[in-house]
Parts: structure tokens; C-alpha cells; sequence
């Protein structure tokens, strides 16, 4: 039987909601990583590149696409061979731990050993609401300019992985990929910035490193 959010301590029940998301990807021996972004980042690219490299090591990886409305990012994932979902929010900016445990109850799960969750695109949103994976991932790339992690410090605070992408347009652009990582340590000192263009695959295998993957 699924469960039904009442009107009472919303965020108190997403995080019940979320440990038990934790508690059976844990007991199916899943790593699950929460994917966060703006939209453009590039996030579901970097993900397939990340796939890419996992699957060379012999490991099963899944991808759930979270979406205002639409499946673009899930039929690019089952166009590289991802066994893949998509959750469309409609009003709601940001993915819950309610929707992923739907998710995860439809996902065929079975021999997976990484499971990618691509967030709904935005940087305050999801912030606020844990899914229940092992690690979270911020991407953001050098075209949305040099202030970004300046103007959302909450989710880069909280966020022990980023992956600055894009940076093959840094200087088409005008911006300094170190500013960004500079703003990054000093909001999260214990944090790690990784350089990444997902377009040629620069960066990837530093990230999965810094993913523990």
C-alpha cells in the first residue's frame, strides 16, 4: 500500500520517507547518487558519461529522470541502455522522497548497482528535500556565469561533490571555472570541485572517484 503525505509536518515525514528509501536501496546493495542542477547544466548528459565508465567496469546502472513535465532526459537515458523512469512533479520545482519510493517500488531494480536520480532543474528546490540516496551531486556549468554558487550558498553548503561543467565554453563565455570552485571551498571547505565537460568526457572519472564510484 503507498503511502499518502497529510497536512501535518510535511518535512518531518519526507525525511521518515527518505530513511526508508535509504534503508532499501542499502539492502538491495544499491548506490544511489541525487543528481542537482539547473536546467542546461548538463546534468543528464554527465550522467550517461558516468554510465559509460561504470558499465565498462561490469556494474548495472539505472537512471530516474525528474521533470516538471515531459520524458526528454528519460528517453535519452534508455536510448544509452539505462533501464530508466521518469517522474513528472507538474507545479512542484524539486523531486521528494514520496515520489522516489513510488519510483523505486515500479523500478526494475534487480541487478542494478548505481542508481542515478536526476533532480527537477533548479538550484533552491531540492535543496530542502532529501531522497534517501548515499551521496548528492551538484552540476553547474560555466554558461550560467561566475555568480551561481554566490547566489544559491545553501545547496553548495550541503553539497559534498560538485562538478563544474562546461568548462570547454569557458572562455567563449568569459568565466573563470576557478571562481567558481573558489566560492565553492569557501562555502564548503570539506567539499570537492571536479572540472568536467561532458561533451568529451573530460573530468568523468574524477568525478566517480570523488563519488566514491
Amino acid at each position: 500500500m503507498h503511502d499518502t503525505l497529510g497536512f501535518g509536518d510535511v518535512l518531518k515525514r519526507q525525511f521518515e520517507l527518505a530513511e526508508r528509501n535509504y534503508e532499501l536501496l542499502k539492502d538491495r546493495g544499491i548506490r544511489a547518487i541525487n543528481v542537482m542542477g539547473a536546467i542546461g547544466s548538463g546534468k543528464t548528459l554527465l550522467i550517461i558519461r558516468m554510465a559509460e565508465r561504470l558499465k565498462a567496469k561490469g556494474l548495472k546502472v539505472g537512471a530516474i529522470a525528474g521533470d516538471v513535465a515531459g520524458d526528454d532526459d528519460y528517453q535519452r537515458f534508455k536510448a544509452a541502455g539505462l533501464p530508466a523512469m521518469s517522474i513528472n512533479t507538474g507545479d512542484d520545482c524539486h523531486l521528494d522522497a514520496h515520489r522516489v519510493g513510488h519510483a523505486l517500488t515500479d523500478f526494475p531494480l534487480s541487478g542494478v548497482n548505481v542508481l542515478f536520480i536526476e533532480n527537477v532543474g533548479n538550484l533552491v528546490c531540492p535543496a530542502d528535500f532529501p531522497l534517501g540516496t548515499e551521496g548528492d551531486l551538484v552540476v553547474i556549468s560555466v554558461t550560467e556565469g561566475d555568480d551561481m554558487v554566490r547566489k544559491h550558498p545553501k545547496i553548495f553548503a550541503q553539497t559534498d561533490v560538485v562538478a563544474v561543467n562546461k568548462i570547454d565554453l569557458a572562455e567563449i563565455v568569459g568565466v573563470d571555472p576557478q571562481k567558481l570552485v573558489a566560492d565553492y571551498r569557501r562555502l564548503n571547505p570539506h567539499g570537492r570541485a571536479v572540472l568536467t565537460d561532458a561533451k568529451s568526457g573530460r573530468g568523468v572519472e574524477e568525478l566517480l572517484a570523488a563519488l566514491g564510484l
